[in-house]
């Protein structure tokens, strides 16, 4: 029996990319990772999105590997440490407007789930409320509480799932109006239906503890709110004095051409949940939330792995080199490179219905032929194939949103224009090779 034919009868069913990419990855170095066969694949995948330097950058290598060297406590639950000290010094000054001197931070479990699980309880014991509000196509992990906020229903639709507690919004998907519109109003109905859910005695919704929304939903779709509608958004929600929670697990520090998603709308948020890039390729995450809302007592949220020591020193080499190489501005000019050529393809074939997207997290949206102009219905089949023919041609990305229909790219932030090319050359050839059957 070879390696991965091992895992696979050793491994829980549950398995995702495993099952996708079915070989033994022995290295990586920046955004290209080696195979036990030694065929060399360009990463757009990122651990999604998570290595915002790539694989192995040298300067957090060597940063993790003199931390290792010390003496310093290498777990340490909440206690104060050198590690922590330069992490959260190095976070605030990071953080959009005034939210570095206004804010406190809660270090969560690992995953970004538990700091989605802790934003969630915050707002819950500081409004008294029971419920929350999310969007259709929503992700926040797969937890609990944010198992219950999440859109699809897949992962949750067995008896037992608690999925109460939580009310859907519609979210601005513009491609498929949730309204039936072409499109032009998405934005405005949407705003229009939450005004009067939130206003209407008679709507049977009572007043949520919360508001959670991505400001690009990643798992559903890469799907941008546009910056109107999220400052709409944030109106409403502090007319009607109900907190509101930014999932920035996917989207934060420099992933779509700002540092984070929220300052291309101007958008102060009462919480701000961090993950994944935050740890440097170690898990991570916090809850940036307003004082206003630190209503919590001693050990209303914990846990053993709060705060991963390796995971700070990682992060904050990692932000600090996200700052120093203006890699904000870099994500923002290669993702217009990308999608640019993308769209040149789209015009090309018309299987690809549609590409979106900020900076370098972008979402190909792949579709049967349509009737009267129309865009046709998802077509996760295609989009599988394509997926996996890139993968044959050393390209990696990962399928998404309605039906598995939206290919989505999270190459690392240091991709170059050269590389960029090269997963253009290597998707043109997949498509083709694709129409052709």
């Amino acid at each position: 029996m070879d390696q991965v034919s091992y895992l696979q009868s050793v491994e829980s069913n549950a398995r995702t990319y495993a099952g996708n990419f079915p070989v033994v990855f022995t290295r990586g170095t920046g955004m290209r990772m080696i195979d036990a066969d030694g065929r060399e694949y360009l990463d757009c995948l990122a651990n999604a999105g998570t290595l915002a330097l790539g694989h192995n950058h040298p300067e957090v290598k060597e940063a993790v590997l003199q931390f290792l060297s010390s003496d310093q406590l290498q777990q340490a639950l909440d206690l104060a440490t050198p590690a922590k000290l330069g992490f959260v010094e190095q976070l605030l000054s990071m953080l959009p407007g005034d939210m570095g001197t206004t804010s406190k931070l809660q270090f969560c479990g690992p995953t970004g789930s538990d700091a989605v699980e802790a934003a969630l309880k915050l707002a819950k014991h500081y409004t008294g409320s029971p419920s929350i509000m999310a969007f259709h196509g929503a992700y926040h992990g797969m937890t609990a509480g944010s198992l219950a906020a999440m859109g699809n229903l897949g992962p949750k639709s067995r008896p037992g799932m608690n999925t109460q507690g939580v009310h859907f919004l519609p979210f601005p998907y513009t491609l498929r109006c949730p309204f039936g519109t072409d499109g032009s109003q998405t934005d405005r109905l949407s705003i229009d239906y939450i005004r009067n859910v939130l206003s209407d005695p008679e709507s049977g919704i009572a007043k949520p503890a919360a508001v959670i929304v991505e400001p690009i939903q990643g798992e559903g779709g890469c799907i941008p709110a546009s910056a109107q509608w999220l400052r709409e958004l944030r109106a409403l929600t502090l007319a009607h004095e109900v907190p509101l929670i930014i999932d920035e697990v996917q989207t934060g520090f420099a992933r779509t051409g700002t540092l984070f998603a929220i300052e291309h709308a101007g958008i102060k948020p009462d919480a701000l949940v961090l993950s994944k890039a935050i740890g440097g390729g170690y898990p991570m995450s916090v809850v940036v939330y307003g004082k206003h809302l630190d209503t919590w007592t001693p050990g209303m949220h914990a846990g053993t792995f709060r705060g991963n020591q390796i995971g700070m020193v990682a992060g904050r080499e990692t932000m600090r080199i996200i700052q120093r190489d203006q890699l904000a501005a870099h994500a923002a000019k290669i993702g217009e490179l990308l999608i640019g050529g993308l769209k040149s393809l789209a015009q090309r074939y018309p299987f690809l219905g549609e590409v979106r997207g900020r900076g370098l997290m972008i979402g190909v949206e792949v579709v049967r032929p349509g009737s009267d102009g129309r865009v046709g219905a998802a077509d996760g089949a295609r989009a599988r194939a394509i997926k996996m023919d890139c993968f044959k041609r050393g390209l990696i990305l990962e399928t998404g949103g309605r039906h598995g229909a939206v290919l989505r790219m999270l190459p690392p932030l240091i991709i170059s224009e050269a590389d960029a090319g090269a997963v253009l050359d290597r998707f043109e050839q997949a498509l083709r090779a694709v129409d052709r059957g």
